[in-house]
């Protein structure tokens, strides 16, 4: 997923942007950085609800406090962009999810469930900044015609990003949480699972400490944002496009039934009539999920070359419906392999709705555009409430939310996203 905040002054760039190679270049570390750190979430839920014996909804509060940040800082975030710039902007992001990386260090050795919250919120605090400084920074170096594909290109890099981090993740986390502990009274127990997170976060903070260097050290081209008093006037609001409206709904949807999904493969696939599989050995799996995600970008991004954007959405999302109806109704390999076959369906859901939504916008499209952006908070809210559902139903009934999701944005790209004022 990806997001923009920061107007920018496309018209006032010239050329095609090929003078822009090494900064593209440059960025592109930045979008796998993110997609790798989001992607972790993935792992700390079933890890930190082991260790301090939470509830689901419990567990979810990951999510909760990672997307909210979302919600809470990107307006703050833009308004920084626009007074700092985009680079100073990028290197203040990386030193912000450094800090946050670097607090699972005493929360683990607190063993304190609200510090790895506040963490988690620090570091997702430094993404959104670096989002809102690296999207249109990407738009921007070069042709307006081309900033689609330069976006496209750098977010494969970012699902990339998504795809290594189970990886890393089982193997540096779980794997090392699950190592034998013969002999330990529960406390040691749970201080050792505790500790797995320490040095995989001080590796990642150092990390983006060293990006943070990098980015204050390099010569990147400086791209003017556009001040409010350069803005045209123009009347109404972008509240008054419908399929704006139902666009912000379809976003807030689509990020909680990924997230929430995600959020909860490795217990789904721990189900013994699913899969019953160690952590650890589940986390591997997760690499579908997010691999079908890279993987389906290049191929969507073909395919609606010649089909309409709405009616492939359409068909992506009856795909997901369907897989989600067999991973509830069915077992064994057959449950599983349907819900991690949902990440292909899942690629090319976030820049289509966002896409769909601001067209025909006009004037309004930066109001859009933010509109669209803030929705991003059902990330937040979708996993608690699937959350609230498994500790009653259970893991596997519990995707009955994000098939509730997949209902609407069927409908979104069928009719919903039909530009349309509620003035006209």
């Amino acid at each position: 997923m990806a997001i923009v905040m920061a107007d920018i002054n496309i018209n006032k760039q010239q050329g095609d942007g090929k003078g822009y190679t090494f900064a593209l270049t440059s960025l592109t570390s930045l979008f796998f950085m993110w997609g790798f750190l989001t992607c972790l979430n993935d792992i700390l839920i079933p890890h930190l609800k082991n260790i301090f014996s939470l509830s689901f909804a419990q567990a979810m509060l990951v999510q909760f406090c990672f997307f909210g940040a979302y919600f809470l800082v990107s307006l703050p975030a833009g308004a920084l962009i626009k007074r700092i710039g985009y680079q100073k902007g990028i290197v203040i992001g990386l030193l912000i999810a450094s800090v946050g990386c670097g607090l699972f260090y005493p929360a683990a050795s607190l063993q304190s469930y609200p510090v790895f919250l506040g963490a988690l919120f620090v570091l997702a605090s430094g993404i959104t900044l670096l989002q809102v400084s690296a999207n249109p920074y990407v738009s921007a170096l070069g042709a307006a015609k081309t900033a689609s594909s330069r976006l496209t290109m750098t977010q494969a890099f970012n699902s990339l990003g998504t795809t290594i981090a189970p990886y890393f993740g089982g193997l540096l986390i779980l794997g090392v949480a699950a190592e034998s502990m013969t002999g330990m009274s529960l406390a040691e127990q749970n201080a050792h699972q505790a500790q797995a997170v320490q040095m995989p976060y001080l590796l990642l903070a150092t990390a983006l400490l060293v990006l943070a260097a990098i980015f204050s050290w390099l010569k990147l081209p400086v791209i003017a944002t556009l001040e409010q008093d350069d803005v045209e006037a123009v009347d109404g609001s972008a509240w008054q496009y419908r399929h704006l409206v139902l666009g912000a709904v379809g976003i807030f949807v689509y990020v909680g039934a990924e997230v929430g999904i995600g959020s909860l493969l490795i217990n789904f696939m721990g189900l013994e009539h699913v899969a019953a599989m160690e952590e650890a050995e589940a986390a591997s799996y997760l690499t579908y999920f997010w691999g079908g995600a890279m993987v389906g970008r290049f191929i969507g991004a073909a395919v609606m070359q010649k089909f309409a954007a709405g009616k492939v959405l359409f068909l992506c999302a009856v795909m997901a419906l369907i897989l989600l109806v067999i991973a509830i109704m069915a077992s064994g390999p057959l449950a599983m392999w349907s819900l991690l076959l949902i990440g292909l369906c899942n690629s090319i859901m976030f820049p289509t709705i966002f896409s769909l939504a601001i067209q025909g916008l006009k004037g309004h499209t930066s109001q859009g555009s933010g509109i669209l952006c803030l929705a991003i908070v059902g990330g937040a809210f979708i996993p608690m409430a699937q959350g609230l559902l498994a500790d009653v139903i259970g893991v596997q009934l519990s995707l009955i939310i994000p098939l509730l999701c997949f209902v609407f944005i069927a409908y979104y790209g069928i009719k919903g996203s039909i530009p349309q004022s509620n003035n006209s």
